[in-house]
């Protein structure tokens, strides 16, 4: 039976290969003519029975593996009867499930009474399970591929890591013994961090291991025939397990393993404790090591304190802000790369030259760097998911992933082809014509030139992408400077040399004409005062260095701008606001449309520039202007709030408040920036201002009642309850009436609609109404409370019955008692203005019913005017302009006469004098929808009511204005004397006749 002649199939393979498979079946004879031999001896059935029963799709496939790989060959050379256990297995067609596999090496391990036996075992064990991986690459049965094969190797690294310390720690117990217990009295192993591809589960065929130790705490060990210090006791077992897989034998290896990733290096201990780590990463962190630590995970020993150690240095490796110093590493790191490709001549090194596999890594890791601590979805260690996600984040277009994905699997595919021919780690081409023939076949391209020329179209796909995600922004600003702004001759070398102050004072200050600036002389007195600053001598080296690549590309974007020298002095506050927090000026440096966008809203609000000093974290909203310029509406306001809110631990309070002033300050930029482009009227603007607080309000009641809750268990509810909470927040004022500006506080009141008597049913029971009342409380404190982002909104509850007097939270039958036999005129007329909020819809609807209620009512008309008229002329003059600024020409938007609190008055009066006839009037809160419903209801000629609207949008949009441009809600009486002549008039027609 030892004849083999005609069992393989050359017609398989290419020509060119045949020699190559006649070789191979060469020595496969011999290999099988001897182990017949032997097995004859032990009366065993002969090997080659088997090969020669297989059937004839799997006689090709073995001429396919044998004529590709010398590894495969040289292992079936070696043990020829794996075929058929393999076969048997099913292990050529289907990877071995991991608690087989597991089964497997604990069986062989458990025969090993010395470590020479052990790594006997691991070898032969490896060898077995890696041809099984190699014939499936080959062969591709359904259900492979690259990613199939790259975790199969993954889950056998981890697998052999996890038998040989097993093993080793068994069979050192009795000499060294075993680790003392945690404090918490759980047992202490060996954590073994992968890292690299191995930590992302997306090893090569014939890779290294990067490994990390460590160990949860320090003690001695116990049980053993000495006692050794945790840190000896690991550092050996580490040593040993090394050796155990690292080691070349007579049966080769099982992994080559790299430590160079720990802490120090190789200067550094092999094995550290988890505070020794921590404390590292903490102190002495570079940003390599984040880099590195992208892809740790727990991969053997104990997983749980694995994943306990990486949480805790997970604050070192995603930042909370946007980090765009990541770019400047990877930057240099690239750099460094580069070079030492260029200086060895390995620019054809598919990993590492231009366009190779690294490159591909460096932009999936470089958004993870930068918004990982942000986009949690990022927190990944496999690139396939994080690359896959970030379409979703806008973070790249769909149509780059689907280049980049596609392209990094090819270049994977080749590294597996090369890598399998011998198993040896390289990443390099081959130059031998037989060796390239069979990467070409491995990959099934009709001939070499075919790969080479797919190779180079996915090389430069992936350099363009690269060079797009990490490409130094000076070399755009230069381009931009020669295509748009030709006629002006300045280069940010000359605009470095002036922010560095190495020009003669008219040099500089010609520089800076030629640049754009109006006012030469203030400007570069501003730049010169930035840089001799106190902040700016006290800077650390990459803080300085970040600001110094910044300025240039700053002052040559303001020279793009119609008013550079005023954006100048907005932003000089921003730039000193972030000099401790350089994150910021890479964020800017890296980001040239960023910059752009800053430039432009600065130089067209003075607030949102303050609003950015003050808060800079709202630089990152300049990243994405889809969004900028595009506020969300109610329901994606509603579901970002909530995914941002999800990211962040239930029970961290000062994380959530601080996430909702951040959350609301960037969604009221994006109103703004809106607003100043021109995107949206006047009544979209209050609108979408008016949705931030309504969500705002959902979310912080339900914190609110989350906490009391918990503390003190539900209230009791009544008999007849149709809801769960029975709790509303009623908006007044510009709240309520869908036109909230800037800077508008928020007229709130509480109502609730629980039982009257009864207490709550938790541990710590409490009456209802004290229920309610710090329920209350609870949504101020949440509200107003000063973060380092500020408070969300100042609270005004003086609208509530009784006002300052009166309960917190009001009953809704005490509320509707309150408001049929109590209440002022000018309460009622602030019920026109009032509408839930937030809470509970059921109760929301019995407000609005009991609002049409009252609102309806038959009232005195003359009566009910003179109570108007006489509150709106204590108003006036309480709050309207002063003598001296009335004969100044000043004219008090709002509350002088004529202004913008006279047409709400107007309509005020007319929802209580007429709704009781026309019903329709009831169904807005807001002035403009009044008007128009009065003079779609004949309550007021159609040029009156249209008068009155245009009066009313242009105090409005003046209003606006003066916010974003910080002066006050004043104008001339000159610029506005038409609008106040008709509402004047109006006022006095309808509201003074006999005046």
């Amino acid at each position: 039976m030892g004849s083999v002649e005609d069992l393989l199939s050359p017609t398989v393979l290419p020509d060119a290969l045949r020699p190559a498979v006649a070789r191979a079946e060469e020595r496969l004879s011999d290999a099988l003519t001897q182990a017949d031999r032997l097995a004859t001896q032990q009366q065993l059935d002969p090997p080659s029975r088997g090969y020669h029963a297989l059937s004839r799709e799997r006689r090709e496939q073995l001429t396919r593996v044998l004529g590709l790989s010398e590894f495969a060959l040289d292992s079936l050379v070696r043990y020829p009867a794996w075929l058929m256990h393999l076969d048997a297995n099913d292990e050529l067609d289907t990877a071995p499930a991991s608690e087989v596999q597991r089964q497997w090496l604990v069986e062989a391990l458990a025969q090993a009474e010395h470590e020479a036996a052990m790594q006997s075992a691991l070898r032969r064990f490896r060898r077995a399970r890696l041809l099984g991986i190699v014939w499936r690459d080959m062969t591709r049965p359904a259900g492979t591929d690259m990613w199939a094969t790259a975790a199969a190797v993954a889950r056998l690294a981890e697998i052999c890591l996890e038998g040989a310390l097993g093993w080793l720690e068994a069979h050192f117990a009795p000499r060294w013994g075993l680790p003392a217990p945690r404090a918490d009295g759980g047992t202490q192993r060996l954590v073994v961090l992968g890292m690299g591809k191995l930590g992302a589960g997306e090893l090569n065929l014939s890779s290294d291991i990067d490994l990390i130790f460590a160990f949860p705490e320090k003690g001695t060990t116990e049980g053993g025939k000495r006692e050794f210090d945790h840190q000896e006791y690991f550092t050996k077992l580490g040593q040993k397990l090394i050796a155990a897989l690292d080691a070349i034998t007579a049966d080769g290896f099982v992994f080559r393993v790299d430590m160079r990733l720990r802490p120090l290096g190789e200067g550094g201990p092999l094995v550290g404790s988890f505070a020794m780590l921590s404390s590292y990463y903490q102190d002495q962190g570079r940003e390599w090591e984040r880099y590195a630590m992208l892809k740790a995970r727990p991969v053997a020993g104990d997983l749980e304190a694995g994943f306990e150690l990486l949480a805790s240095l997970q604050p070192f490796v995603y930042r909370r802000y946007l980090d765009f110093g990541a770019i400047e590493s990877l930057r240099e790191m690239k750099a460094l790369i580069n070079r030492e490709v260029k200086r060895r001549g390995m620019s054809s090194n598919i990993k590492l030259g231009p366009g190779g596999i690294r490159e591909v890594e460096f932009v999936v890791q470089v958004f993870q760097l930068i918004r990982g601590g942000r986009d949690t979805e990022l927190q990944v260690t496999s690139l396939r998911q994080a690359l896959t996600r970030l379409p979703d984040l806008d973070l790249l277009p769909q149509a780059v992933v689907d280049e980049l994905l596609p392209d990094y699997v090819f270049l994977r595919d080749l590294e597996h082809a090369l890598q399998a021919l011998e198993d040896r780690q390289t990443q390099s081409l081959p130059a031998d014509d037989q060796d390239r023939a069979r990467v070409a076949e491995y990959l099934r391209f009709q001939d070499w030139p075919a790969l080479v020329a797919r190779l180079e179209a996915a090389r430069e796909r992936v350099r363009r992408h690269f060079d797009a995600v990490i490409a130094d922004p000076e070399e755009d600003a230069e381009e931009s400077n020669g295509s748009s702004r030709e006629e002006i001759d300045v280069t940010l070398d000359e605009l470095r040399a002036l922010w560095r102050h190495e020009l003669a004072k008219e040099e500089a200050l010609g520089l800076l004409r030629g640049a754009g600036f109006q006012e030469p002389e203030t400007t570069l007195r501003r730049i010169n005062g930035l840089r001799q600053s106190k902040s700016v001598q006290g800077m650390q080296r990459i803080g300085y260095e970040r600001l110094d690549a910044l300025m240039p590309l700053l002052l040559n974007a303001l020279g793009e701008n119609d008013a550079p020298d005023r954006a100048l002095e907005r932003l000089l506050p921003l730039i000193e606001a972030v000099l401790r927090r350089t994150a910021y000026l890479a964020l800017l440096r890296e980001n040239p449309e960023a910059l752009g966008h800053l430039i432009r809203l600065c130089a067209a609000s003075p607030w949102i520039a303050e609003q950015i000093a003050r808060y800079p974290i709202l630089l990152d909203e300049l990243l994405t202007p889809s969004t900028l310029y595009a506020p969300a509406d109610k329901q994606r306001l509603a579901d970002e709030l909530r995914q941002t809110l999800a990211r962040l631990p239930e029970d961290d309070e000062e994380a959530q408040l601080e996430a909702l002033r951040i959350f609301k300050h960037a969604q009221v930029l994006h109103v703004a920036a809106s607003d100043i482009a021109g995107a949206r009227p006047l009544m979209k603007v209050s609108d979408y201002l008016t949705y931030i607080a309504e969500a705002m309000l959902e979310q912080v009641l339900a914190m609110a009642w989350k906490h009391l809750v918990r503390k003190h268990g539900y209230p009791k509810r009544r008999e007849d309850a149709r809801s769960d909470a029975d709790f509303i927040i009623v908006g007044y004022g510009k709240l309520g009436g869908i036109e909230l500006g800037y800077g508008s506080d928020l007229d709130l009141v509480f109502i609730h609609d629980a039982a009257t008597q009864g207490t709550t049913d938790g541990k710590r029971p409490i009456d209802n109404a004290l229920f309610f009342t710090r329920l209350g409380q609870r949504i101020i404190h949440l509200l107003t409370t000063m973060t380092q982002a500020g408070a969300l909104y100042e609270v005004d509850m003086r609208l509530r019955p009784s006002g300052n007097s009166g309960l917190l939270v009001t009953t809704f039958d005490a509320y509707a008692d309150y408001q049929r036999q109590h209440a002022w005129t000018w309460e009622h007329q602030a019920l026109v203005r009032a509408r839930a909020v937030a809470g509970d819809d059921t109760l929301a609807k019995r407000f609005e019913e009991l609002r049409r209620e009252i609102l309806a009512r038959r009232r005195d008309p003359d009566q009910l005017r003179e109570e108007v008229v006489k509150m709106r002329y204590k108003m006036r003059d309480h709050l309207g302009s002063s003598p001296k600024a009335r004969e100044a020409g000043r004219f008090d938007l709002k509350q002088d006469a004529g202004g913008m609190v006279d047409i709400e008055f107007l309509c005020q009066y007319a929802v209580l004098a007429m709704s009781h006839e026309n019903p329709e009037l009831l169904a807005f809160s807001d002035n403009i929808r009044i008007l128009e419903t009065l003079e779609s209801t004949d309550r007021l000629p159609g040029g009156d009511a249209g008068r009155l609207r245009d009066a009313y949008l242009a105090y409005r949009d003046a209003t606006h204005r003066a916010a974003l441009t910080k002066q006050q809600d004043t104008g001339s009486e000159a610029d506005f004397r038409e609008h106040r002549q008709t509402v004047t008039a109006l006022w006095q027609r309808l509201l003074e006749p006999d005046a």
